[in-house]
């Protein structure tokens, strides 16, 4: 699954030979493991009757890939099965994920999303989230720029 939607949701924007370098690594059956092992990292699945159509992954602490603070959780993967988008089950899991976080203590919920990803940007925009910052984002050799984005645990008490 995770293989299937970055692949739909990124393979016809890159440099093919990039693309297939970068799913290689990122993806690898070794790497996809460690994840699923981190004590930090967990994944979340959703179905729709006993169809499993997408699926988030939340880090804390050093998992996370950027700020690593106490304080905050990352949402690193948001992702709906194609067919199934536009239903209002993104929204579904961003809330989930939103949720959790509260759950956990935490005062932020961060991401990381492509800045020429405008469909998903104003996406976290609706759903109150606010750019905070950059960081580079390799697929490949390609160096993009990812925005940092971020909804605070406030929002959430005030929405």
């Amino acid at each position: 699954m995770a293989k299937k939607t970055f692949s739909e949701a990124f393979a016809a924007d890159n440099d093919p030979e990039d693309f297939e370098n970068y799913m290689k690594v990122a993806f690898s059956n070794e790497r996809l493991m460690a994840e699923f092992q981190n004590p930090n990292t967990t994944f979340y699945f959703a179905y729709l009757k006993k169809v499993r159509i997408g699926y988030f992954k939340l880090n804390t602490n050093d998992a996370q890939s950027d700020l690593k603070l106490e304080e905050s959780m990352e949402l690193e993967r948001i992702y709906v099965v194609r067919e199934y988008q536009g239903n209002g089950y993104g929204a579904m899991i961003l809330n989930k994920a939103k949720q959790l976080m509260a759950e956990a203590g935490k005062s932020f919920l961060w991401l990381g999303v492509w800045e020429r990803n405008i469909k998903a940007i104003k996406f976290y925009e609706k759903h109150g989230f606010k750019k905070f910052g950059t960081h580079p984002y390799f697929i490949g050799s390609d160096k993009q720029t990812d925005w940092l984005m971020r909804f605070d645990l406030i929002n959430l008490r005030t929405s």
